[in-house]
Order: structure tokens, then sequence, then C-alpha cells
């Protein structure tokens, strides 16, 4: 069965969401961090996000999460972070689900 780019872009948003955050207790999904997912047809995934600030300390840390929890997804070969700052990242990008578990009411 040959997978279109869409069910992979999904599989590869649904791996996403198995990062989870360790400060934060919440995937990245959810946060509003992805801002996109790009795949190209030799398996090469470009995931578009931010983080909620420019000196965030886990930054690798996410990264190689990223990496590893994308390359499971059967399609994909390769991994690139696309990482950006604009725009900029606000609790209002968060998920409902996001916003309870973290108590904001903003």
């Amino acid at each position: 069965m040959v997978e279109t780019n869409e069910s992979v872009a999904d599989q590869v948003i649904a791996a996403l969401q198995t990062v989870v955050d360790p400060e934060l207790g919440i995937d990245l999904v959810n946060l509003g961090l992805i801002y996109g997912v790009e795949m190209t047809t030799n398996g090469l995934v470009t995931v578009k996000m931010t983080l909620t600030t420019m000196g965030c300390p886990i930054t690798d840390v996410l990264q190689q999460m990223i990496n590893s929890a994308v390359l499971k997804v059967p399609a994909v070969e390769q991994v690139k972070i696309d990482l950006v700052w604009e725009p900029a990242w606000t609790p209002h990008r968060m998920s409902r689900f996001a916003k309870i578990a973290l108590g904001y009411h903003g």
C-alpha cells in the first residue's frame, strides 16, 4: 500500500503528540509549538516549530525527542527542524486541553 503525504503528515503529527515538554508536562502539539509539517518524496520531513522562549534551556533535548519520535514513522527517512520565531508563540496558541491542564485562564 502506498501512503499519501497527507497520511504520513498525520502520522508525524501523532508522533509529535508523544513528545512531551519535560518542564510543562504537555505535548508540543497541544502547546501550540508545532506550526507545520512538510514531507518530500524522498522521506525528508521538515517540522516547522517554535519555542515558548528564545532562551529555552531544553532546546537540544526537545530536538532530540522530536527526531526520535518522527523517525519512528515508517515513511520518514530524515528529520529537519525549522525553528522559527515568527509568528511569536503566545499562550493563545495552546489547545483547550493544554490551557485546562496548565490552569491558564487568559
